[in-house]
C-alpha cells in the first residue's frame, strides 16, 4: 500500500466502482491542496487522487449511507462533540475494544475514545447507529481505513483479521464494489 504515490491499478478501480455520476464532482487539486493547508495534513493516497480527480463522494456508498465528501461530516455525527484535529496522530495502530478494556485510557497515552474518533482522520461515512468508517491521514496507520463505534475500533484490512480485503482505502472500496459483507473472514 503505497500512501505517498497513487498506483494506476488503485486509480482504475476507484473510477470503475464510482463509473456513474450521481451528481457529486471531483474537488480538483486547487480544493485539495486548500484543505490539506487548512488542515495541516498530507492526505494519503490514493484518496487524495481520488477526491481531486474522480469524485469528493458518492450517495450510493461505500459505506451503507453514503460516501461523504472531503469537508463533510455524516449525517448522524451528533452536535457537541469534541473538535476534531486531523493533524494529530492517530492513536491506534491494533484493534481496540474499550468495552472489554479495563484499563483507563489516559490523555498522556493519547489512547482516549475522543482521540480515537477525533485525532488522524478524516471520516468517509456512517452504516448508521454509531458506526463510522475513517481514513486515518496522521500517524503510523497513515492511509488505512478503521471502522469505529461505540465498542471500539479496527482496522479493516486482511492483514488485521475480521476481512479478506486488502488494505487502504483502493482496498476497502473494492471489497464494496465487489458486494462482500464488510467483515468475511471466516
Amino acid at each position: 500500500m503505497n500512501v505517498e504515490q497513487a498506483d494506476p491499478h488503485d486509480l482504475a478501480v476507484l473510477r470503475a466502482a464510482f463509473s456513474v455520476d450521481d451528481g457529486r464532482s471531483a474537488l480538483g487539486w486547487e480544493a485539495v491542496r486548500a484543505f490539506e493547508a487548512e488542515h495541516r495534513v498530507v492526505l494519503p493516497e490514493p484518496y487524495r487522487t481520488f477526491v481531486a480527480e474522480i469524485t469528493d463522494g458518492s450517495y450510493s456508498g461505500p459505506p451503507d449511507y453514503g460516501l461523504v465528501g472531503l469537508a463533510e461530516l455524516p449525517d448522524d455525527w451528533g452536535d457537541g462533540r469534541p473538535e476534531r484535529d486531523m493533524s494529530r496522530p492517530f492513536p491506534l495502530t491494533s484493534p481496540w475494544l474499550w468495552e472489554e478494556d479495563d484499563e483507563e485510557p489516559s490523555e498522556e497515552s493519547g489512547r482516549t475514545k475522543d482521540g480515537v474518533f477525533d485525532h488522524g482522520s478524516l471520516v468517509l461515512g456512517t452504516d448508521g447507529c454509531g458506526m463510522y468508517w475513517h481514513l486515518i491521514v496522521t500517524g503510523p496507520h497513515r492511509g488505512h481505513v478503521w471502522f469505529i463505534s461505540g465498542e471500539g475500533a479496527t482496522p479493516f484490512g486482511a492483514a488485521f483479521g475480521f476481512t479478506t480485503a486488502d488494505p487502504g482505502f483502493a482496498g476497502w472500496v473494492s471489497h464494496w464494489a465487489a458486494g462482500k459483507p464488510w467483515f468475511d473472514a471466516a
